[in-house]
């Protein structure tokens, strides 16, 4: 924590300022070069404790929310029936859902991102000082074991970030931490501790601008601290939040950091009042019931009189994630109802095809075989013609001989009809005709639809029987679950 004895103090013009005490109305002073900031910050970091793990063993008891979002992710990404697979198979996406929400803090460098982040784990993780120690995206979750991943085995861990990719210079800059830390919510939880803002000549080695932006989308919340003995109106940091307030400002939460330091009562409303002027200019953010609580690192060697409202952040914390649980509950259901629909579509279609298939097989047997039996007749009335009925009787026997009989003599009596000089053209035009009824035999027959096969029916079929009776059974006992937790919790 920064002390009160010649500390950084804010003015309306956001400049920095030497001052022997809190914040004061100095703007005509000139500023003061931070680059010897970093000296002082490594030689706290020399004698710092090496980290240690913060919670027994006792304490990695899984919650119930805990269980239930671990239970849903397993329901999408199971191997043989995964929702995931199903959907695939189907022919569209599904996403697993989180098993952690996403809180990202951002702010200017020195603003206790990385110190608040540690508070909650209980855990020294991140580098916190007065120098600017965060120069990338750093996830910090809790796991089973204690890791430190780099930008590809972060994405491997993280796929829903793996659009990162497309803002260049940010995987060299990109990160995990692993603790094993179950404190608080921490287990369901990941951090996403972004680069200290500053202005002027700083120059980053990727668009930290759009990168922060892209990321507070994704995130569940995001977390606005403003250092009251900082540069707490670094443009960076306002043009930032007034972008996540146009797409995402449901999301956005504002918070006086180290508001310990910043002298009496007086002092941080004056720090405050100029923080919300500043934010009220610009037309994103200029919107009633604007709250900035006040919130420090506890220090029971130091003692405050200032409100500290950090247990609210907690309890933000709290909130969202039992609002993850529900919004997964409600995800599944609606992934359970558009794989059924699905199913039910491709079997309607199917019947469909199947109906349609008969309808030009039938077509396409009627044409084949006029086109065959037509000529075959004609050609064999000729033939037939050259044979008494007596030959004909001693050949085939009295029935066969009589049918044949009659049908060539239909036809042969078609035949006299047609003057001599026509019957040239006849032929001509009857070959082409029995030519046709060939072509639209083979034209039906390869108007049919693509149908299922039997496997792929009796797979349809074993999809639906699973999501319905076992995937959402699961469901309703899940929430059946949760709905106990929340009686138990509030003594309905």
């Amino acid at each position: 924590m920064v002390s009160s004895v010649s500390c950084r103090a804010l003015t309306a013009r956001g400049r920095f300022i030497r001052t022997r005490g809190p914040l004061c109305n100095t703007e005509n002073l000139p500023p003061v070069d931070l680059c010897n900031s970093g000296a002082a910050a490594a030689r706290t970091m020399s004698g710092r404790k090496p980290r240690s793990v913060a919670n027994p063993l006792e304490s990695a008891i899984t919650t119930p929310s805990e269980r239930i979002l671990k239970e849903c992710h397993t329901l999408y990404v199971d191997s043989e029936n995964g929702l995931v697979k199903i959907a695939s198979s189907l022919g569209f996406r599904l996403l697993p859902p989180r098993k952690k929400i996403i809180v990202m803090i951002m702010g200017n460098h020195s603003a206790g991102k990385s110190s608040f982040i540690n508070w909650y784990a209980e855990e020294h993780i991140q580098k916190a000082g007065v120098a600017i120690e965060t120069q990338g995206f750093t996830f910090v979750t809790s796991g089973r074991k204690r890791e430190s991943l780099t930008g590809n085995a972060t994405l491997h861990l993280y796929p829903h970030f793996r659009p990162l990719l497309e803002f260049k210079g940010v995987m060299d800059y990109l990160s995990a931490e692993i603790s094993t830390s179950k404190q608080k919510k921490f287990n369901l939880v990941t951090f996403v501790d972004t680069p200290g803002l500053v202005d002027g000549d700083m120059v980053y080695p990727f668009d930290v601008n759009s990168a922060i932006t892209w990321l507070g989308e994704q995130a569940d919340l995001v977390f606005v601290f403003f250092d009251p003995m900082g540069q707490a109106l670094c443009k960076r940091t306002l043009n930032i939040v007034e972008k996540l307030s146009e797409k995402c400002g449901d999301k956005l939460l504002f918070y006086l950091s180290k508001a310990d330091a910043a002298g009496n009562e007086t002092d941080r409303q004056r720090v405050m009042m100029q923080i919300v002027q500043e934010l009220c200019r610009r037309p994103g953010l200029n919107k009633c019931g604007f709250e900035m609580p006040t919130i420090y690192i506890p220090n029971p060697q130091r003692p405050s009189r200032c409100v500290n409202q950090i247990d609210g952040v907690c309890q933000t914390i709290e909130k969202t994630i039992n609002q993850a649980v529900q919004k997964t509950l409600d995800q599944l259901e609606k992934d359970c109802d558009l794989i059924c629909s699905t199913i039910s579509s491709r079997q309607e279609q199917d019947r469909a095809d199947e109906a349609h298939n008969r309808s030009v097989r039938l077509h396409s047997l009627v044409c084949g075989a006029l086109g065959i039996v037509l000529p075959v007749l004609f050609v064999l009335s000729f033939i037939v013609n050259t044979f008494s009925k007596d030959q004909l009787d001693q050949l085939l026997g009295e029935g066969p001989a009589r049918t044949l009989f009659v049908f060539t003599g239909i036809v042969m009596y078609l035949w006299d009809w047609i003057p001599e000089d026509g019957q040239v053209v006849f032929v001509i035009i009857f070959g082409a005709f029995c030519y046709l009824l060939l072509f639209l035999s083979k034209y039906f027959a390869g108007r049919g639809n693509k149908t299922m096969t039997k496997k792929e029916k009796r797979t349809m079929a074993e999809y639906s029987d699973y999501i319905q009776d076992i995937v959402k059974t699961k469901k309703g006992s899940l929430y059946e679950s949760y709905l106990q937790q929340c009686a138990a919790e509030y003594d309905f």
